[in-house]
């Protein structure tokens, strides 16, 4: 029997199994929704400020 968690979106009960292409989230619409939070700037992992230059300096970022 597959471990049943909540989905992080919508708390509904999901399958955490190989079988769940969403795990952890129990649909498509809960992983899209996630993402779009994700993409717009919504989430995010707090931390300092960047400036610019900051930017520029990090490794495997190309100079312009």
């Amino acid at each position: 029997m597959a471990m049943r968690i909540k989905c992080p979106e919508c708390g509904r009960l999901a399958e955490w199994s190989r079988d769940n292409p969403f795990r952890p989230f129990c649909s498509e619409r809960c992983k899209m929704v996630d993402l779009g939070e994700w993409a717009t700037g919504n989430r995010y992992i707090p931390g300092e400020q960047m400036t610019p230059e900051e930017e520029a300096e990090e490794p495997g970022q190309e100079s312009h």
